[in-house]
């Protein structure tokens, strides 16, 4: 039995969607691989994240009701990913990470003290001041990501850097 023209017609619309919207996720894949980074501070863990990310996204993109807000979006979703990710980590503690982690400790003290400042600190505070200081993203961006007003966001800005400076 053939398909009908009908049939061709939704097939080739269906695949053109999928190839406009996983290239969209393309010209963004940098930023959303140096946000997992960010967070992660695993390259595979980061890739994984991005991977994970455009997956959830592809899923739900009939919920994304303003296309402009696509960047945005996306963005949100590598965070859930990664913050999901970390969550994972806290249950488990293999042993071989251990060791990792104290061969790097004796590498960078500065570095090692950062991340457990940023690891104290409450997660609104960390998610502003990574995009803020890791991305290079201004409030507004910020806002719109983490869907806030931009008044909170420069208060959680200037609280995170005022804990980050009690930490270290």
């Amino acid at each position: 039995m053939g398909q009908t023209s009908d049939e061709a017609e939704a097939v080739l619309e269906a695949y053109s969607e999928e190839e406009l919207f996983f290239g969209r996720i393309e010209t963004q894949q940098r930023r959303l691989y140096a946000i997992a980074l960010s967070y992660l501070r695993s390259e595979t863990d980061a890739l994984e994240a991005v991977q994970e990310a455009s997956c959830r996204a592809w899923i739900k993109r009939r919920k994304l009701k303003n296309p402009e807000m696509f960047s945005s979006w996306l963005i949100r979703i590598v965070i859930n990913c990664c913050m999901d990710e970390l969550r994972r980590r806290k249950r488990s503690f293999p042993a071989a990470e251990f060791e990792e982690r104290q061969a790097q400790e004796m590498k960078s003290d500065d570095r090692v003290d950062l991340e457990r400042a940023f690891g104290r600190m409450k997660p609104k505070y960390r998610h502003a001041v990574m995009l803020k200081y890791y991305q290079d993203m201004t409030t507004t961006e910020i806002a719109r990501i983490l869907k806030k007003p931009e008044g909170t966001i420069k208060t959680w800005l200037r609280e995170g850097l005022k804990q980050l400076k009690k930490e270290l």
